[in-house]
């Protein structure tokens, strides 16, 4: 049982100020949109919990909230198993709007405090006012640490420079084989600065399931598109990789990533199908 146990546990990310994430978890884009699939959408976070995937991510977009009440449910009894990421609306991200909204999502998720809370994409109040914000709550301890999404290279060094800037520890980016403008600066910029990146749509909102590269790299090794998909994201040091998985399969493959080591040949492979970007490319946004 003991094996069983070290094997089901995620590794951890170190990110900026010794924070520590876990590499691999369950995101909830597209949940809490429809009631009759509540049932399966709760039932998929605890699975993935039950497999050691201990990072959920949400925001106060999904489903205006419905997924956060979805998360609510899926978690209950298991705060501590969790490591909860939600994110405030740039349109939210005043200094008042800021903690409203932390606020509203803490209702939502019926817990205590979020572990990571995120600005969902740069919008157009003064960062400073966010940042500030977001350390008023970690003062009154409903958040844990904070950070940005969505930034690109010129954006987070502007936001970095910015008072409590230096407290910003992850950038949540679109990235996945056929989405890897952030390879070209901000990738680099990043790891210098010791900022963990999350990757957010590693499938592609699918796409990639049924990609013949991936799918033969997959029989391969014998396992699913998805997890090939997934732990070619987990490949940098610093990255999370935060798919959506509703089905159990599907879960079950997110969790075969962290045992799968890819080849030279493998990412030469993935290399070819999907080249790397060039200089100067940016980052792209769902």
């Amino acid at each position: 049982m003991g094996a069983t146990k070290q094997h089901m546990t995620s590794a951890q990310i170190s990110a900026r100020g010794g924070v520590m994430v876990p590499a691999i978890g369950l995101g909830t884009w597209k949940m809490g949109e429809k009631k009759n699939r509540r049932k399966e959408e709760v039932a998929a976070l605890q699975l993935g919990l039950d497999l050691g995937l201990g990072l959920i991510d949400t925001a106060e977009m999904y489903g205006s909230g419905g997924a956060e009440q979805v998360v609510g449910e899926a978690i209950r009894g298991r705060r501590d198993e969790v490591y909860l990421v939600s994110k405030v609306l740039p349109s939210n991200a005043s200094r008042k709007g800021t903690i409203k909204a932390a606020e509203r999502s803490l209702k939502h998720l019926k817990c205590d405090y979020i572990d990571l809370y995120l600005l969902h994409w740069p919008g157009s109040y003064p960062v400073a006012e966010t940042l500030e914000a977001f350390e008023r709550l970690v003062g009154q301890g409903k958040i844990r640490h904070y950070g940005v999404s969505n930034f690109d290279t010129a954006e987070m060094a502007d936001v970095m420079a910015a008072p409590l800037g230096d407290a910003i520890c992850v950038n949540q980016i679109l990235y996945n084989p056929a989405q890897r403008a952030i390879e070209a600066e901000l990738l680099p910029w990043c790891a210098k600065a010791n900022v963990a990146l999350m990757a957010y749509s590693p499938l592609d909102q699918g796409s990639l399931l049924q990609d013949a590269v991936l799918e033969q790299i997959a029989d391969r090794h014998q396992v699913s598109t998805a997890t090939v998909a997934v732990a070619w994201t987990l490949r940098f040091p610093g990255m999370i990789s935060i798919p959506k998985a509703t089905a159990p399969a599907h879960v079950h493959a997110v969790a075969a990533a962290r045992d799968l080591e890819l080849s030279a040949d493998d990412l030469a492979a993935i290399d070819r199908a999907f080249p790397p970007p060039e200089p100067g490319a940016r980052l792209a946004i769902y």
